[in-house]
C-alpha cells in the first residue's frame, strides 16, 4: 500500500497501536477502529483544505456521523502499524458516505485488512443541529 494524494482515492493515514488503545489481552479495543476512522477522515478533509474547527466557526457548520456500518476481520495488537483508508463512495446534498478500511502493514510483510466499514456523515447548522446542505465549496474541494 503506498501513499496517495489528497485528491487520489484512497487517503491513507498510519496509525500506531499504543497501550491506551488495546484492552487487559493487547488486543485494541473494538470501539478504537471507530476512533481511527475518524482520524483518517479529519486528516483526508485537512488534506484537501478542509478544516473542522474553521468549518464550524466561519461556515457555520459540521459533519456530524450519522450512520455506521462495520466489520471486524482480524485483531490488531500492541505496537501494530496501521494504514487506515477513507475513500468518497457517494456525495449527497446534505450527507457523504465513505468506505474505510484499517489495514497493518508491517514491514516487508504484505498487508492485512483488519476492518472496513461505512461511515456516513451529515452536515448540520453549528448552533442549532439542525441538518442542512453542505457548501457548495465543500463539494466542490471533495471532486477529483
Amino acid at each position: 500500500m503506498s501513499p496517495h494524494s489528497p485528491l487520489q482515492t484512497p487517503f491513507q493515514f498510519p496509525i500506531r497501536i499504543y497501550w491506551e488503545d488495546t484492552d487487559a489481552g493487547g488486543i485494541v479495543f473494538y470501539a478504537n477502529y471507530l476512533k481511527f476512522f475518524e482520524r483518517a477522515r479529519t486528516e483526508w478533509l485537512r488534506a484537501l483544505g478542509i478544516e473542522q474547527h474553521a468549518l464550524k466557526t466561519e461556515v457555520g457548520g459540521m459533519f456530524v456521523v450519522s450512520e455506521t456500518s462495520l466489520k471486524y476481520h482480524r485483531p490488531a495488537q500492541l505496537d501494530d502499524l496501521l494504514t487506515v483508508s477513507a475513500e468518497l463512495a457517494d456525495a449527497g446534498r446534505a450527507t457523504l458516505t465513505l468506505h474505510q478500511q484499517a489495514w497493518r502493514t508491517p514491514q516487508d510483510q504484505p498487508a492485512q485488512l483488519l476492518a472496513e466499514g461505512t461511515i456516513r456523515i451529515g452536515w448540520v447548522d453549528s448552533h442549532t443541529l439542525k441538518p442542512g446542505r453542505i457548501p457548495a465549496t465543500i463539494l466542490k474541494a471533495l471532486q477529483p
